[in-house]
């Protein structure tokens, strides 16, 4: 093992106190006895445990292109997904119907979820959880984290919810049907047949009790929907579409919102905000509360967008009303940097060149598009990148 480690150790590019991994991991086995945990655990988890270089690699690899919004649905919200997930509703809906009850969440919005964490339960993950949690909490970058979701590991199989050996995942520890991480699984997982374990990697009951306690607890309404897909007005004013700006329906409904058909907004004594996740070119969504509780399990809009439409479609509702551009491209990663390099450049405050189009880089890339008299809505395109180029190519000139 030792000599193993010193050639995985010597692709890791930086650890915290120890560059040594044998003696890291005696340190975390006096926490480890220290928080409680058995010698037992401790000996089945942590015995000739090695780093894994892969899971590394993994960690620091950045996509070479950014994700188009069409992209991710294609993948996302396929007709195979679809009819196999309205298909396992009816096959689980007594089950289902009794996590309703207790819970509140409605089984459509159950049966989203599990389709794009897992796959239905078919793919979660081939890597030890803790073998690879063991590696991310060595390596220096992000190691007070991921040694938090080690211990919390380590708890997991000393309750006796999994053994070592068959608690599997992905590289970066989210595990089972519902690919939770052990802190997520420790604050919200259910033991809902009553068999004494908490299993989200077998056992159905548990599967659905505990994502519908993990949305109930972070706010989900069971009254309400997660949004819609709205038609915006010509004179729409692109600074209100935000998650940031909520509105009652009816004052959006003032302001020329309207369903994706035509028709008036439901009459209903509910707040949302409007997004636009592929700028003016691309669909509008009013989003309410329950979106925020998806936002929650997940951070992209894009993930979010996607467990809503799929509960729709397993529902009945249909496809999209939004067209799909002509000549639709993903930005490559360097024309993201590119993008916050001009903005820059141009006197506005993108934050870091780091290929990210986050909140900053939007808000900066809004006001250049309203300096130069283009739709403010602040998406990062290859027409926005074009604009930017010829204002500063413009400028240069002029200097």
């Amino acid at each position: 093992m030792a000599a193993l480690a010193v050639v995985l150790t010597a692709s890791l590019p930086s650890y915290g106190q120890t560059n040594d991994f044998s003696t890291w991991l005696d340190g975390v086995k006096r926490d480890a006895r220290t928080a409680g945990i058995s010698q037992a655990t401790i000996d089945s988890a942590l015995t000739g445990l090695e780093p894994i270089a892969r899971v590394v690699e993994l960690d620091r690899k950045q996509p070479e292109f950014t994700q188009t919004f069409w992209s991710y649905l294609d993948k996302s919200v396929t007709t195979g997904r679809i009819e196999r997930a309205r298909r396992l509703l009816a096959e689980n809906r007594p089950l289902l119907d009794r996590v309703h009850a207790r819970y509140g969440v409605q089984p459509r919005f159950l049966v989203a979820f599990w389709g794009l964490e897992s796959n239905f339960g078919e793919h979660t993950g081939g890597y030890s959880v803790i073998q690879a949690l063991a590696t991310l909490a060595f390596d220096a970058r992000r190691a007070a984290f991921f040694r938090a979701q080690l211990m919390d590991a380590l708890k997991i199989i000393d309750e006796g919810n999994i053994a070592a050996a068959d608690m599997r995942g992905s590289w970066a520890g989210a595990m089972g049907q519902l690919q939770f991480i052990p802190t997520t699984f420790v604050s919200y997982a259910v033991d809902f047949d009553g068999d004494g374990r908490r299993d989200i990697w077998r056992n159905l009951p548990d599967v659905f009790a505990s994502a519908a306690n993990f949305l109930g607890r972070v706010g989900w309404r069971g009254d309400e929907t997660w949004g819609r897909e709205v038609r915006l007005p010509a004179d729409f004013d692109w600074d209100v579409a935000s998650l940031k700006i909520r509105k009652p329906l009816a004052e959006w409904q003032r302001l020329g919102i309207r369903r994706a058909d035509g028709a008036d907004l439901p009459t209903a004594d509910i707040s949302g905000a409007i997004i636009v996740p592929m700028g003016h070119n691309g669909p509008a969504f009013l989003v309410y509360r329950n979106f925020d509780a998806i936002l929650t399990w997940n951070r992209s809009i894009l993930y979010a967008v996607a467990v809503g439409h799929l509960a729709d479609r397993i529902a009945g509702l249909g496809p999209l009303s939004a067209k799909r551009p002509t000549g639709e491209r993903p930005l490559k990663r360097v024309e993201v940097e590119e993008i916050q390099t001009l903005l820059a450049t141009l006197g506005f405050n993108p934050g870091d060149a780091d290929g990210i189009a986050g909140s900053q880089t939007r808000v900066a890339l809004k006001a250049f598009q309203r300096q130069a008299n283009l739709v403010a809505d602040g998406y990062p395109s290859v027409k926005a990148l074009e604009g930017l180029r010829r204002v500063a190519a413009e400028k240069a000139k002029a200097n």
